[in-house]
């Protein structure tokens, strides 16, 4: 026991030699016509400071703090010529800019963990390709660059090297204080890096991301065995920022939220990771269930119309085969009872999104361009546009059809991607990508939390 004391103490104190003589603290910086020596630097629009040093694998700590609207930038593996990454400090509304913690064009952040006029922590690490960028004690970032890497024209010197550090002032005062830098070896690596390397030269995610387009699943349920640890990981490796959202109501499957009280232990639970919080109203009566207090906290709330007051007075779930009756009503009489539901839905429900858009059950599916005619979907479309009302674009189901799509931004209603998961095996937003490319979508056209007008309306029995 002894000597194993002694042994331990000996490793402890040679690591603790080793990090001590590989560590200093960045606080020469330089422009072009001065250099000043401090351990508090601010950063003002349009200035460039460069820290002098030469860094493969490393490990950056400091503690950064930004004004209202404030944006700057801190580059790595850089020099004169602007080569290398970027990481962004921004904060504010999830309005659809780039935030805090953003691996600039590679892994672009939209919710940030950091507040502004708070000082927050920060550390940036290379070990041999792997890029991570912790936030406030959580990990936002965990890049591995592949031996092909993606990169369009604009980004082409975007990669790992080495190289200087430097700052840069985007909009308005951004402060960074007590930057430490230690030299890792060679050999570095992330322990916590455990998924493979995205293929990036077939993979459509990374070309979204090169052209800043907003790469969002607003529909991930935590349901199936995805955990939200396994989320946050699938996330983080596959450039796709994740909506997390609970059930809340009644009727539906997996994790069903049942109270106000539910709600906030949820939110507290999903809420210090890098995820956007929302909420699905399940049912039709879950604007009655819970508080607008409590409902108000999350990001976002969305509901589909996949569970309907059908031509009986009867709550059917028309994505269960043995709760959509048709009875003695006609196809085309119970397309009407859908749509006649999903515009009551869409009116009465203080929804943002409207999810799993166009689903019809199976015995209608088959022939889902003949039921979903023109005068169908512009009385859908109708609605939304009055109320302002996003548009899912759903992966999982691929629907709404490309069509209809066209015809939403023909109108310029703002979309969103979702893929309303079962398990923990989904894909990557494929049918979405898909859309961006036949429709001609664009980062204009797509919805942000920050867009909200959520009605306070009490949902109306129906």
């Amino acid at each position: 026991m002894q000597k194993k004391s002694f042994f331990a103490i000996c490793l402890a104190a040679s690591c603790f030699f080793f990090v001590s003589c590989n560590t200093r603290t960045l606080d020469k910086w330089s422009t072009f016509d001065k250099t000043v020596k401090t351990s508090e630097i601010t950063v003002h629009a349009s200035e460039r400071w460069y820290a002098e040093v030469d860094y493969r694998n490393f490990s950056l700590q400091g503690e950064v703090l930004t004004e209202p609207d404030a944006q700057a930038s801190l580059w790595f593996h850089t020099d004169l010529a602007g080569k290398g990454y970027e990481v962004i400090f921004h904060n504010g509304k999830i309005d659809g800019t780039r935030k805090t913690g953003s691996l600039a064009s590679v892994r672009n952040l939209y919710r940030s963990l950091a507040v502004d006029g708070e000082w927050t922590p920060f550390t940036i690490a290379v070990r041999g390709k792997n890029i991570s960028i912790n936030i406030a004690g959580t990990d936002v970032v965990c890049y591995t660059e592949p031996d092909a890497p993606y990169r369009t024209k604009q980004h082409q010197d975007q990669h790992l090297s080495s190289g200087e550090f430097a700052l840069a002032g985007i909009w308005k005062d951004v402060t960074f204080r007590n930057m430490k830098v230690t030299r890792l070896p060679d050999d570095a690596v992330n322990p916590n890096d455990t998924l493979p390397a995205v293929d990036e030269q077939n993979d459509a995610i990374i070309r979204l991301q090169q052209e800043d387009f907003p790469v969002i699943d607003y529909h991930v349920h935590l349901k199936g065995g995805l955990t939200k640890e396994q989320a946050h990981a699938m996330s983080m490796s596959y450039g796709i920022n994740y909506g997390v959202a609970p059930n809340a109501g009644e009727g539906g499957v997996g994790r069903m939220l049942a109270n106000d009280e539910e709600v906030y232990e949820y939110y507290k639970e999903v809420s210090p990771l890098p995820f956007l919080c929302g909420v699905q109203g399940e049912g039709r009566k879950w604007t009655s269930t819970f508080s607008q207090e409590a409902l108000g906290i999350f990001d976002y709330l969305f509901t589909d119309a996949m569970t309907i007051r059908d031509h009986k007075g009867r709550n059917a779930r028309i994505y269960r085969a043995e709760e959509a009756i048709m009875d003695d009503i006609s196809e085309e009489g119970y397309m009407e009872q859908i749509v006649d539901q999903t515009v009551k839905i869409l009116t009465n429900e203080p929804a943002d999104i409207y999810a799993n858009p166009t689903f019809l059950p199976g015995f209608l599916n088959d022939e889902y361009d003949k039921y979903w005619t023109d005068e169908r979907i512009n009385r859908v479309l109708d609605v939304m546009q009055r109320n302002s009302i996003a548009l899912e674009i759903n992966a999982r189901y691929r629907i709404p059809s490309m069509r209809i799509i066209r015809m939403a931004k023909a109108r310029r209603l703002k979309f969103t991607f979702g893929t309303n998961n079962a398990d923990a095996n989904f894909g990557r937003l494929e049918y979405c990508v898909e859309a961006v490319k036949e429709c001609g979508i664009t980062a204009r056209d797509m919805w942000f939390p920050s867009m909200s007008v959520r009605r306070n309306r009490e949902v109306v029995l129906y």
